[in-house]
Parts: structure tokens; sequence; C-alpha cells
């Protein structure tokens, strides 16, 4: 090696098994900041906070000192204004870290309801074009939005639920929250869903399945009431204009359960078009209310 180089070398730190630990734990927590962050308000802030230390770097390389003061003077506020701005991010990745089956741990909290019931009516919602907005728990808890809305606490039924969603009816608007084989509540308020990356022809409902699932791990199953299109999210992600079939692969997935592959033939019922939910190209973030 050319003398040259041996101060180099011996400036660069050896390369040890812990050095690879911390180096790949680093580049995770950076991966899993982006994820939370991608597609959000939170993006912006970043971008604009880094802007802001890119010009401190040039201030201090070009010797303006009363700008590099007053940077200087902000820097000890920038840790409260961080919490501040990304509150709802820092909560949304705290949450996924504790609902990840580390281990296989929370792997024996596995829905049990039936959802032969949900998807029966979900399919005579979408024939009849009932808007409808139902929250599926699974490990993270949806108490808060349970108390906001009307406590039923009833077995989960097709026919509670069709009777929930009756136009007209007390119960109507708001989304019903699923927790196991029970009808926790009805009427709940939701968090509406702030991501700029979604359609803006959007309905409320909509918004609000996408909001849940960016703050718990449930699934959100939604039914337009213009186009009787049946919608799912989960994960903050949205996927419009599925079939029932499709539902219930998620529902499997989901909820960890075994898919019965004749599922779908025993949900037809008599008069029932399955044409009108079945029908229809897959997209992502579109779909009127």
């Amino acid at each position: 090696m050319p003398a040259s180089l041996l101060p180099l070398t011996n400036w660069v730190p050896k390369l040890t098994l812990t050095a690879v630990i911390d180096i790949v734990v680093v580049a995770f927590l950076i991966y899993q900041l982006i994820l939370v962050v991608k597609g959000t308000r939170a993006a912006q802030v970043l971008l604009g906070l880094g802007v802001l230390l890119l010009v401190y770097a040039v201030a201090v390389w070009a010797g303006l000192e009363l700008l590099v003061a007053i940077l200087a003077a902000a820097a000890p506020y920038t840790a409260i204004a961080v919490i501040v701005l990304f509150q709802a991010e820092i909560r949304r990745a705290l949450a996924r870290i504790g609902r990840r089956r580390w281990l296989g741990l929370g792997g024996s909290l596995q829905r049990r309801e039936s959802a032969d019931d949900i998807l029966l009516a979900l399919g005579r919602m979408a024939q009849q074009k009932i808007g409808a907005l139902i929250a599926l728990e699974r490990d993270t808890g949806l108490r808060t939005f349970v108390e906001s809305g009307v406590a039923l606490n009833a077995n989960l039924s097709r026919d509670l639920l069709l009777s929930i969603f009756q136009p007209g009816g007390a119960l109507h608007d708001g989304a019903v929250i699923v927790q196991g084989d029970r009808v926790a509540a009805a009427a709940c308020f939701l968090p509406l869903s702030m991501n700029p990356w979604l359609a803006r022809k959007l309905g409320t409902r909509h918004r609000a399945a996408v909001g849940i699932t960016e703050e718990a791990d449930c699934l959100a199953l939604v039914v337009s009431e213009e186009t009787g299109r049946i919608s799912l999210a989960a994960f903050g992600e949205l996927e419009s204009d599925v079939s029932l079939s499709r539902v219930a692969e998620r529902l499997a997935k989901h909820f960890g359960r075994k898919r019965r592959e004749d599922r779908e033939p025993a949900l037809r019922e008599p008069g029932w078009d399955a044409g009108t939910v079945d029908a229809g190209e897959r997209s992502q973030g579109a779909g009127p209310r």
C-alpha cells in the first residue's frame, strides 16, 4: 500500500460486528421513519428542516455571523417544535412498533366473529346503495372511538348491520366498530385522514376509513351510497371497487384466518345479483362517497 494512503487507512475505523449491527439498526430506523412520513404533510416539514440545516451550514461556511446567531438561538427549541409538529406521526410510529408480532407474540389475538355475516351485509348494502362504514378491530384497541358513539355490545349479525345502516335510522351516520364477534358501538366518530395524496373526490366515509387505519391496525370496510361500490382500507391505504371475494381474502389475510374456498357460493341469497358488487376494476384511492 502506498505510504500516502496510510494516514487515510488509520483514520477509517475498523468494521467490526458491533459496527455492522449499529449500521443496520440505524438504517432500519431511518427506513421506518421514511415509511411513517411518506405521503403525509410531515414529509414537507422534514424537507423544510433540511433546508434550514443547509442554510445554517452555508452561513457557517460563508461567515454570515448574524444568520448563524439567529439559527443557533432557535436550535434549542427545535426538539419541542418537532414533538408538536410530528405528534400524530410519532404516535403512529410507536403504535406500529407496539402492534408488530415480535417473535410470534400476539398471534393469539385472532378474529372469531363470523365473516359471512359481514360479507352478506356488504353485498346487500352494495346492491341497494346503502352507505356504510365498518371498522374491524384487531390488536390495537378502538375503545376511544367506541366511546364516541352509541354503545351496543350486541352479537354480530347481518340483520343488525343492515338495521344500523338503514337510511333514515338514528344510527345511520357514523361508523360501526366490531370487536371480535360483537358490535361494540354504532354512530362512532372516526378521525379523517389528512393525507394529501388521497383523491379529493373521496367522501367523508372513505377518508374516515383511511384515517382510522392510520391510527390503528384495524380493517375498515366502506360502501358508497352513490355508487354501491365496496372499498377497504388497511394501514393507511385504500383499495377501491373491490369484490366480495377480495374482501373475504383480505379478512383472512388481515386476521390470520384460513379462508374457505367455498365461502362466496355460500353467501349468495335468492334475488341477489353478485355482478353489482363483483364487477369493476380495482383502483387505489378513487371512488366517491
